[in-house]
């Protein structure tokens, strides 16, 4: 019996080695305020922009991967890193923009799952304290990878959930390909482009990767790298196909369909993919609107408490006062009422990114703190290429 439980055990350990902060990252990356854009964009240009997301991998590994090498090399959190290589107050500059833009996000994504769990019939008033509950029990309660472990149980559900709207509206002989220099055309782009890389995401794999790898002497560095490469560029493969997935399952929708909306969703849903599609959509957005709340609060919060220089313990502060305004903010606000500004969010996301974006890139090609794990000029040309695709269409979107 206890032969049978270690085997088991070790079985478990290898698949967290595979699948762990750069997946779940990733994973989050495609949040309710993802699902609601690529929503948007599937219901405004059917499958025009497939092309345009599967793209969006590229950028979206080469910055990621650095992410999760600088959480190898250093075995500390971006925020700790930006203090002792600068100041306080420098990494404060970085922390407290995503800090902010964070409790809105915290908004989006209780009202993603508010509106998932009111398809199957649940008030809000019901769904938001429970999702609270949930979110904190989860985050305050157990360590990193206890918590990593629930959330490798819930990821498997956004696959299932979307993937069933598609094959109940099925695939449509739609054109995949379409560009234009139109304002809306190219705030669409910069929305999508939005959803890739949020700012939460560099100081969540970092400290993330941090705690994982540190805690696992015997890997070596090298070893851990490339297990961490495999994990993004699989993570962001499959958070754009996810993409994809809502894109083409929307495609058939009312453009003027409001997706944080329980009653509009399940009227158009119904209207051209049949009776079941919005029970299947509701899980994936549950699901993803979930995983993306605790994920979001761990890379917020330990960007937070790192800048500062304060201990990880103090983290329960800054959850609650991220989260407590935004679930009051749902439980009394209709749902419904964010949908405008959920593309607007995406872009501005974008600019959020600017600050930490750049001093990530700088850091990772610094050998005093990556030692031989720092960029190689490849990898430099490829990083700040990443980042300037991204950044750009954030400022084509305000122009």
């Amino acid at each position: 019996m206890n032969r049978k439980w270690n085997t088991m055990n070790r079985k478990w350990t290898n698949m967290l080695v595979l699948f762990g902060p750069a997946w779940l990252v990733m994973m989050a990356d495609m949040d309710a305020s993802s699902t609601i854009g690529a929503a948007e964009t599937g219901a405004v240009l059917k499958y025009s922009l497939v092309w345009f997301l599967l793209l969006l991998t590229i950028p979206l590994y080469f910055i990621q991967e650095v992410s999760g090498r600088i959480g190898i090399a250093t075995e500390k959190g971006l925020g700790e890193i930006i203090r002792e290589r600068y100041s306080r107050r420098v990494s404060l500059l970085m922390a407290l923009p995503m800090a902010l833009t964070d409790v809105l996000t915290y908004a989006v994504e209780y009202a993603g799952a508010a509106v998932g769990l009111a398809v199957f019939g649940m008030p809000v008033i019901v769904s938001v304290p429970l999702i609270f509950t949930a979110h904190l029990l989860l985050v305050l309660g157990r360590k990193y990878e206890q918590a990593e472990r629930v959330l490798l149980f819930i990821s498997p559900l956004l696959f299932v959930g979307f993937a069933l709207v598609l094959v109940e509206s099925g695939i449509k002989p739609y054109p995949l390909f379409q560009f234009s220099l139109s304002p809306g055309f190219i705030f669409l782009l910069a929305a999508n482009v939005g959803a890739v890389v949020m700012p939460f995401m560099l100081f969540f794999q970092a400290s993330a990767t941090a705690i994982k790898y540190s805690a696992r002497k015997f890997v070596p560095k090298n070893v851990a790298v490339n297990r961490i490469r495999i994990e993004t560029a699989v993570g962001a493969i499959a958070t754009e196909l996810l993409m994809v997935l809502v894109e083409m399952s929307m495609a058939g929708a009312d453009p003027s369909t409001n997706f944080l909306s329980p009653q509009s969703i399940s009227r158009t849903l119904d209207s051209f993919a049949g009776p079941l599609s919005p029970i299947f959509f509701g899980v994936g957005l549950v699901a993803a609107a979930f995983l993306a709340l605790v994920v979001i609060s761990l890379g917020s919060a330990w960007g937070v408490v790192e800048a500062l220089g304060v201990r990880r313990e103090k983290t329960f502060i800054v959850y609650l006062l991220e989260s407590v305004p935004a679930a009051l903010a749902i439980s009394l606000v209709p749902t419904q009422e964010l949908a405008s500004t959920v593309l607007n969010l995406l872009v501005f996301l974008v600019l959020a990114l600017v600050g930490p974006g750049i001093i990530q890139g700088i850091i990772s090609s610094d050998e005093k703190v990556m030692g031989n794990l720092k960029n190689t000029r490849m990898q430099s040309l490829l990083y700040w290429a990443s980042l300037a695709f991204v950044l750009v269409f954030g400022f084509l979107a305000i122009l």
